[in-house]
């Protein structure tokens, strides 16, 4: 384990009242877990403005299946990345939505214009890409 290191932080008092609440809505056992986790978010954002980086995310979806020819398409852009997609996870959700998960991995400029051509393909109700880490480096 690395050396702890303890530095202090000067804030508005109302600033840390609501700093307070949140820890204690998350359930942090002191303001150290939480600082470290907003500092690894800061970090992870980061990362992904690093082109060269490899990053890790999600890419979710919701859509109507029965769409014209929408599951083809979807796949077929999924083959031209197929690298970067580790695994994948499908749900019906009902008779017509279905809700599809795609971890991944890779360039950030490569996972970021992959879920961009999934979001604004016709048919697709909504999209999200979430960033992660692989891991590398973090502590």
């Amino acid at each position: 384990m690395s050396d702890l290191i303890r530095f202090g932080v000067s804030l508005d008092e109302s600033l840390l009242e609501r700093f307070d609440r949140l820890c204690l809505e998350r359930g942090y056992k002191t303001r150290s877990e939480a600082i470290r986790d907003l500092i690894r978010e800061s970090l992870v954002k980061s990362e992904w403005q690093d082109d060269g980086r490899h990053v890790a995310g999600t890419l979710t979806m919701v859509y109507d299946h029965h769409t014209g020819n929408l599951s083809q398409r979807l796949t077929a852009i999924q083959h031209d990345f197929h690298h970067y997609i580790i695994t994948s996870l499908h749900v019906h959700l009902d008779h017509d939505n279905c809700l599809e998960t795609l971890v991944l991995k890779g360039p950030a400029p490569a996972l970021r214009s992959f879920a961009d051509r999934i979001i604004s393909t016709r048919g697709v109700k909504y999209g999200t890409l979430n960033l992660a880490t692989t891991g590398q480096g973090m502590k």
